[in-house]
């Protein structure tokens, strides 16, 4: 039986001024609140499946404790479910670079933002089956 790890480490994020550029100009984009999420299909960048990058808007969210403490929910909840995505590329051999843009006018709690990732990598996965980026 295989245990499940729930890390986040420095090859799951999206790391580059081209690769970022790219992900946001080539890439496909939906809103699950608090979140806009854009993806897309990239070369595999190691072993790892997916990749994502997290931004929270100096317009959003003006203090900078208030900006890191978004970043650090958002995170967190993306590392307790990612298994919703992240067998399914792996066993599929697909890459996918996602940025999660925050777009939610004051901070949210925890549980609404792990809601918004819930259901943020639910609607990822089905329109991933949808367009067949494979």
């Amino acid at each position: 039986m295989t245990e499940q790890r729930f890390r986040f480490t420095k090859e799951e994020r999206v790391t580059g001024e081209k690769r970022v550029e790219t992900l946001f100009a080539l890439g496909y984009s939906f809103m699950s609140y608090p979140f806009r999420i854009v993806y897309l299909k990239t070369a595999p960048y190691g072993v790892l499946p997916l990749s994502i990058l997290i931004s929270v808007p100096k317009k959003r969210l003006k203090s900078a404790v208030d900006r890191n403490r978004m970043k650090r929910l958002t995170r967190e909840a993306y590392r307790l479910n990612k298994h919703f995505l992240f067998n399914r590329e792996l066993a599929e051999n697909r890459h996918l670079d996602v940025a999660f843009i925050y777009v939610a006018d004051k901070l949210c709690d925890y549980a609404a933002v792990e809601k918004g990732m819930r259901k943020a990598l639910k609607e990822l996965d089905h329109r991933i089956e949808e367009r067949k980026l494979c």
